[in-house]
């Protein structure tokens, strides 16, 4: 598979995106390179139970891009206990109430925790933008609040990865044809699809603005193309554990003397 590129590494011309229009490659079959990369990502989550480590992944991206399918297999062999998936959605009264990032930081891991975004912060700086939920005066100053955020997470030890689900207008039309065809897909579908499909042009330069203004060292962009949602699975499940494992120690937590000596007891 190739590597993944970080938003950094960006293009003359500044079309971040327009580096990631080919699905990535499987050099093995998916079945095998998913389960390695989950008895790989299992280790990972003991290691922040026993290690009281904090992580953060989000999932951006574009809607039917597979951000859900390659949540499903992120965290298909987690300890439920340890993690939290977090849909998000529009913010009810009550955050409208708030400073937009209120309730991101109610959802926030704690020690021993690993927190997974479906979508997130950035939706400020992306649909309210471009729909015009948010005035230009409070999403142009939500780049140095996201910034500031995200800056303060790493400094108190929460590994932040995020990741943004490329597609192409004509495989997002595709899979948006397919849920509708499906009787148990199509509540998948809404008219908000629509709308956003119309303003593509608008929603890739809020994209753009995005990765410029929020690429960051402690928290860089990661952009996957999703054309294939395989090998994009495989890809996300990767940049995970290339993120987690360095931080998160390998070695397997030593027996308590206390139980073993209860299971001498017991066991003989």
């Amino acid at each position: 598979m190739r590597q993944m590129t970080k938003v950094h590494d960006k293009p003359a011309d500044g079309n971040r995106l327009a580096r990631h229009e080919h699905p990535e490659r499987l050099d093995r079959p998916y079945k095998d390179a998913l389960k390695e990369l989950q008895e790989k990502l299992e280790k990972v989550m003991v290691g922040h139970i026993v290690h009281k480590k904090r992580s953060v992944i989000l999932f951006e991206g574009w809607d039917a891009a597979g951000k859900g399918g390659a949540i499903k297999r992120l965290t298909a062999e987690w300890d439920p206990r340890a993690f939290s998936v977090w849909p998000i959605s529009a913010p009810t009264a009550e955050e409208q109430a708030h400073n937009f990032l209120w309730r991101f930081w109610k959802r926030l891991p704690a020690a021993g925790e690993i927190a997974v975004f479906d979508r997130s912060w950035y939706g400020r700086v992306l649909v309210e933008r471009v729909e015009g939920f948010a005035s230009a005066a409070d999403w142009r100053r939500s780049f140095d609040e996201i910034n500031q955020f995200e800056a303060q997470l790493a400094a108190d030890g929460t590994t932040i990865i995020k990741l943004f689900l490329h597609v192409s207008p004509e495989v997002q039309d595709d899979r948006l044809k397919a849920r509708l065809d499906h009787p148990w897909k199509r509540w998948k579908v809404s008219a908000e699809d629509f709308r956003n499909r119309e303003r593509r042009a608008d929603y890739l330069a809020a994209m753009e603005e995005m990765f410029e203004r929020t690429d960051t060292a402690a928290a860089p962009w990661i952009i996957i193309n999703g054309d294939k949602k395989k090998s994009a699975r495989i890809a996300a499940l990767q940049t995970v554990y290339d993120r987690l494992a360095p931080v998160t120690p390998a070695d397997p937590p030593e027996p308590l003397e206390e139980v073993m000596q209860l299971a001498r007891s017991a066991f003989g």
